[in-house]
């Protein structure tokens, strides 16, 4: 009996990469529909990042595991999330400080944002590496010292929040699948600093 060979089939680089670009644009969705309890985004972006880890490792993956890593995820997630929509009130209250007129209302408005935006991106960081059974607190604290030792990184991510928002302001719709390109930057930047 003649053995039959069976040929693998590869995609191409430029399909690998396509693929991946729709399926963030795809997770983005995800992460947007997940999120709509306000103080579940951390665990919405922690599972649409591991979504996206499973996808660029070749292994499988779709909705309903999404699903189960957003159960997960929002155990403990929903306290970071919850704590960063008390950091967004109090830049808030800085920033209505500085407006009236308060002494040192301009710097403490200052250091009020730029405090805020380390949070954003540390709290992306930490969501990128997420996985199950992980504490919160410890990928936060991790996260926060990679976001000051690789601040290319950093400012990659401030970028990608720029262009949600951006993207919110020009188009609202736009913002949602760009939140999965966030996801996809995220996972990227942390994948990338693992590697230096």
């Amino acid at each position: 009996m003649a053995e039959v060979r069976v040929k693998a089939h590869k995609e191409s680089v430029l399909a690998e990469r396509f693929g991946v670009f729709a399926e963030s644009l795809l997770t983005g969705v995800w992460i947007a529909v997940a999120s709509l309890g306000v103080v579940t985004f951390p665990a919405a972006f922690a599972a649409g990042a591991r979504h996206l880890r499973r996808r660029t490792g070749h292994e499988g993956g779709g909705r309903r595991e999404f699903a189960r890593d957003f159960r997960a995820a929002v155990r403990g997630g929903w306290v970071a999330g919850l704590a960063g929509w008390v950091a967004a009130g109090l830049v808030w209250v800085d920033v209505q400080a500085a407006r009236a007129g308060l002494p040192g209302g301009p710097f403490v408005a200052t250091v009020g944002l730029f405090a805020l935006i380390g949070l954003v991106v540390a709290g992306l960081r930490a969501a990128a590496v997420w996985e199950p059974g992980a504490a919160w607190r410890t990928l936060l604290a991790e996260a926060g010292r990679r976001t000051v030792l690789d601040p290319a990184g950093s400012f990659l991510l401030v970028g990608g929040v720029v262009l949600v928002v951006c993207s919110a302001l020009l188009i609202a719709p736009l913002a949602v699948p760009v939140l999965g390109a966030v996801a996809a930057a995220a996972v990227a930047v942390e994948e990338r600093y693992r590697r230096r």
